[in-house]
């Protein structure tokens, strides 16, 4: 079976965002269930294709929001306005339908396009589902428009987010109709979309890529208590972030030390002396081994949390809230869950100090990534064999 992978991203260098680290490891399942992936999509400014022989690059593009300037995203607003996208398609719409299809026809024959997220799906809906076509659900994006909408700062980004929202959620409900099987990554994203009892869907168990999953040797030296990495920028992100400072921070001892990781938004203050702000860090792995306990304060969002995973494939203890745990169907036994603020604070404490005494200390997790592989490759393989018998 060849199946084309449409992707605002194709596969250019080592995985490093979430999106990026999600995607290689849904390849290499589609790989491992027999299919012949071709890729198609967008790639970073300055990168080198992973694998250019099945790669069809639609150009370079950076779509950073975060990073882009007052006149760039006034440009993909307006854009957005006129051709009735979601914002984060419209960032994608640099050619035009013709071209994507003759970039499809180079990659013919193929059996079937897997649409990976809807962000590219947006900017060529017509183009991408002419086909039969399988579609991955990274999140369900109308709902985390609409959550931003609510926290919004201002009336304009208000408006922004239920704009967003509202196209967004006509587009995912048109691909759910139109899919031969949906992926989503969390039993929660399948319910939202209408299909928790439906064949026609399936949870993917993610794991990271093998080059990524190897855990650095020799015992590990904590020189903070406790320590979080993510992109902040990300509004889902943040809510986690500003909830752990204000509901947790007030509720932890004044001599514990916590270190934070990660691209900021401008301006964010830094308003606790037991808080380290790092920014990005060069090696993630090795600065959560830095950390005795990994503190996972998910609180919004939709969709699986992949430094959830990442942590639980390195045996790292932790303290979670239930929204960082979409997705995980067996919780490591070094792992403590807490939904209040005041309860996190306290867990928190119990295992810096069960760390500290060696109470509580890092878990062989090679079962945790074998449970998460085993249960991908059904969910794969079991969808590609009934469209397979269907066509």
């Amino acid at each position: 079976m060849h199946l084309v992978f449409a992707s605002s991203l194709v596969p250019c260098g080592t995985p490093e965002s979430g999106f990026e680290i999600a995607n290689a490891a849904i390849i290499a399942g589609l790989e491992r269930a027999g299919a012949r992936v071709s890729h198609i999509g967008f790639q970073w400014p300055g990168s080198s294709l992973d694998a250019p022989e099945r790669t069809k690059s639609l150009g370079e593009l950076d779509v950073k929001t975060d990073s882009a300037s007052a006149g760039q995203k006034l440009t993909w607003l307006g854009k957005a306005m006129a051709g009735g996208l979601p914002f984060t398609s419209a960032k994608l719409r640099v050619l035009g339908d013709a071209e994507l299809r003759a970039a499809l026809d180079g990659i013919a024959p193929y059996d079937a396009v897997v649409i990976n997220g809807a962000g590219l799906a947006g900017a060529f809906e017509k183009v991408l589902t002419e086909k039969p076509f399988f579609y991955v659900a990274h999140n369900v994006e109308h709902q985390s428009a609409a959550e931003a909408a609510r926290r919004a700062n201002s009336p304009v980004e208000q408006f922004m987010y239920r704009r967003e929202a509202r196209h967004l959620r006509a587009l995912e409900d048109r691909l759910v109709a139109g899919a031969r099987h949906v992926w989503t990554l969390t039993q929660e994203d399948r319910a939202a979309f209408g299909l928790e009892a439906s064949d026609r869907a399936s949870v993917l168990p993610l794991v990271t890529p093998l080059s990524a999953a190897a855990v650095p040797k020799g015992a590990r030296v904590p020189a903070f208590d406790a320590g979080m990495i993510g992109t902040w920028t990300w509004t889902p992100n943040r809510i986690g972030l500003e909830w752990f400072l204000q509901e947790v921070m007030p509720h932890l001892p004044e001599q514990v030390t916590i270190a934070i990781a990660g691209a900021l938004p401008a301006g964010f203050p830094k308003r606790d002396k037991r808080v380290t702000f790092l920014g990005r860090v060069v090696d993630a792995k090795q600065f959560i081994r830095q950390c005795r306990i990994v503190t996972l304060t998910a609180r919004a969002g939709t969709g699986v949390q992949l430094k959830t995973i990442e942590a639980f494939e390195a045996g790292l203890p932790a303290v979670a809230t239930p929204s960082s745990l979409r997705g995980i169907a067996d919780v490591p036994a070094n792992v403590r869950t807490a939904d209040t603020g005041r309860q996190f604070a306290e867990l928190l404490t119990q295992q810096i100090v069960d760390h500290r005494v060696g109470a509580v200390g890092d878990l062989d997790a090679a079962a945790f990534r074998d449970t998460q592989i085993a249960g991908m490759d059904a969910a794969i393989g079991q969808a590609l064999r009934e469209f397979s018998a269907r066509d």
